[in-house]
């Protein structure tokens, strides 16, 4: 059985575990913390927990808090420490807002504060996954925010539309469910008329981010809904569905499953796959090492599911050691593919553009198979 469907996601056969992200205006608005609507959605949690299914929350609204609770100005975002202090603050009291009212119907909160480290380092990445299993296994709801009294501008995931995304990867959940301020991607700005809502997506393609691009004109290509599609990007690497529906309404889960409001993005891949879960996480990843160049030729080659050799690489940009991700782009810099580099770059630069038969002698020792390996590499 597969997701097809919105109404799918209420099924426990077919999404029995779903990551639901709620965003800071949806959670606090002018007047503080939205409890009625949150009660409503929590409501809806425990509905989805009676029916059989595990419920992840990835829950924004730490930085409002705080601002409000320590007086900031510009919601606490007026700089890098007052973002820091403010999470500091909030998340004490967003925590506690999740655990009385989960703990309302019975169930157990469990807070876990990531960073993009966590996720991006395969051994801290593989711990996210057993702690999470280990607390789903136990009857308890995993609350994740990212720890933003720790992240910096530089070593972030900035919005929680991506961290949904890679939770559900390190968790192997069914579906991700994005709660936004609109009922789901359009062709064009839903203002203009003729705009049309897309209902499902098989893959994030082009055409499709160009929808949510500056230049499309759509309005929505400096924030939301880019994110989102980089969110469901990185869902689909997995296998896993990701919907955004408008959660601005009370029990929007239920409008969005009931009545299949929202748009649905069906993944090209399916989840289990030989590799998926090394592969998932690793063209995931936000923060790469380097970049190695190639010629057409290895572009082609690549697609056809070779490795990269070195004869096929032009240049080699970054600091990076053997095992580190790198990207791998074309003349143009696309991105074709993320992989884990045999050589450290120092290495790769020295035998870019060789035969296997040349590298001997540079590298002083017998030369690997290739530079990345097929099976350490997942196309873009």
């Amino acid at each position: 059985m597969s997701i097809t469907c919105l109404p799918d996601l209420a099924d426990k056969a077919q999404c029995p575990l779903l990551v639901i992200k709620v965003g800071s205006a949806l959670l606090v608005g002018s007047e503080g913390v939205r409890r009625e609507w949150l009660a409503g959605l929590v409501d809806e949690i425990a509905e989805a927990r009676a029916r059989g299914q595990q419920v992840i929350v990835v829950s924004s609204g730490a930085i409002a808090l705080g601002a409000a609770t320590l007086g900031l100005d510009k919601g606490g975002r007026g700089s890098l420490a007052d973002a820091q202090a403010a999470a500091a603050v909030g998340q004490i009291a967003l925590s506690g807002l999740w655990t009385e009212l989960l703990g309302s119907h019975g169930l157990t909160a469990a807070q876990m504060l990531l960073t993009l480290e966590d996720l991006e380092d395969r051994r801290r990445y593989l711990n996210v996954t057993a702690t999470l299993t280990r607390l789903l296994d136990a009857g308890a709801v995993p609350v994740i925010n990212e720890n933003d009294s720790v992240a910096t501008n530089e070593i972030r995931f900035g919005d929680n539309d991506r961290l949904a995304a890679r939770v559900a990867q390190a968790a192997m959940a069914s579906a991700v469910l994005l709660l936004s301020d609109i009922d789901g991607l359009y062709d064009r700005h839903p203002k203009e008329p003729g705009a049309r809502m897309i209902p499902v997506v098989e893959g994030v393609t082009s055409e499709i981010k160009a929808m949510a691009s500056p230049e499309s004109n759509s309005g929505m290509g400096s924030g939301g809904m880019v994110s989102k599609l980089q969110a469901a990007e990185i869902a689909e690497l997995a296998g896993i569905c990701l919907a955004i529906g408008n959660g601005q309404h009370d029990r929007p889960v239920a409008r969005i499953m009931g009545q299949g409001v929202g748009t649905l993005f069906l993944p090209r891949r399916k989840a289990g796959a030989r590799g998926t879960s090394k592969r998932a996480w690793l063209g995931g990843r936000l923060r790469l090492k380097g970049r190695l160049m190639v010629d057409a030729g290895a572009a082609a080659a690549l697609r056809r599911g070779s490795s990269l050799l070195a004869k096929g690489i032009t240049a080699v940009e970054g600091v990076f050691e053997r095992g580190d991700p790198v990207a791998i782009v074309d003349g143009d810099g696309r991105v074709l593919a993320h992989g884990l580099s045999e050589y450290d770059a120092a290495e790769c630069a020295a035998i870019t553009g060789l035969h296997s038969s040349e590298q001997a002698e540079v590298l002083g020792y017998a030369p690997r198979s290739s530079v990345v390996h097929r099976d350490q590499l997942v196309l873009k």
